[in-house]
């Protein structure tokens, strides 16, 4: 079983974020963010032994790890946290591999270049950055020497816009609506006749926008054929919502992710045939292409 979607923090990353004394900072194992009420983080959902043993007993041959993008740690310019991220990341034992970061306010493609070159999976984007079709222009750079190297983009939800009371009003409102604006501004940026080869996902169902295609369609607009390279996760999400998807995009374009600790295995209730492409085949094309021997590290 391959997922594509989990949060572990090493152990340098947590020092840094008590270290800071502006938004994102922990106190303690509570997190404060600029945008969100104070979250208690449960230590033990970082500690790595019993990380392993979790992904052990579920039989993960590799757990795709990235950078909480609701931090905001993109946008900080804030290069030591990145970089306690990547090096922490990188030093994981299996089945944990991690996906790369990059300072968005000084974007580096060759630096990116290195982080890939080194072992990380590919790269992610907060969806807040990539909301409109000029948003994915912007960050042609970064997509492009991700397509060169054969790697994938993971689209995940980044800062919310404003705080709630509710601790469930950001990620079912804010995350949501964010995966949606990026996932429609790639198509009408044209992303795939810019960047053809380019494996592409976004997480949480894309917020459920492929479900939306019938009201394009309805405000002249025209969903097309399916795009193999184009990949949505299940995290956070049941049997109801993903068979609405998997009706739009096709059993293929599903992957699964979890976004553990925040969520957890759900049955899908796709039957065991079904299961099995989504929980390994489809998300191993994803990280790896086609054609492509499994890597010795995680995925058998």
């Amino acid at each position: 079983m391959i997922d594509v979607h989990q949060h572990l923090w090493p152990e340098a990353f947590v020092d840094r974020l008590r270290a800071r004394r502006e938004p994102p900072y922990l106190d303690g194992w509570t997190l404060h963010t600029a945008t969100e009420a104070p979250y208690d983080v449960d230590p033990a959902a970082h500690e790595l032994g019993k990380r392993v043993a979790v992904e052990q007993d579920a039989g993960t041959t590799l757990a795709a790890v990235s950078l909480s993008s609701p931090l905001g740690v993109e946008e900080l310019g804030d290069l030591e946290l990145l970089a306690a991220w990547h090096d922490g990341a990188a030093a994981f034992p299996a089945p944990f591999r991690a996906w790369a970061s990059v300072n968005l306010v000084d974007p580096d493609a060759e630096e990116l270049k290195g982080l890939l070159d080194k072992g990380f999976l590919g790269l992610q984007l907060p969806a807040h950055v990539l909301g409109a079709p000029s948003a994915w222009e912007v960050q042609a750079d970064l997509l492009r020497a991700a397509e060169e190297l054969g790697k994938p983009v993971l689209v995940h939800p980044g800062v919310a816009r404003s705080t709630a009371a509710q601790g469930w009003w950001a990620p079912v409102v804010d995350y949501t609506t964010q995966l949606q604006a990026a996932w429609w501004a790639w198509h009408a940026f044209g992303g795939r006749r810019t960047f053809p080869g380019l494996r592409l996902c976004f997480v949480a169902a894309a917020g459920l926008a492929p479900v939306h295609h019938e009201r394009l369609t309805a405000r002249g607009g025209r969903l097309g054929t399916i795009d193999p390279n184009l990949y949505v996760d299940t995290s956070s999400y049941g049997p109801q919502g993903i068979d609405a998807v998997a009706r739009v995009l096709g059993i293929d374009q599903v992957v699964h992710g979890t976004d553990r600790p925040y969520a957890d295995i759900t049955d899908l209730r796709q039957g065991a045939a079904a299961t099995a492409v989504i929980r390994h085949n489809n998300p191993h094309r994803l990280l790896f292409g086609t054609g492509t021997p499994t890597p010795e590290r995680g995925v058998q």
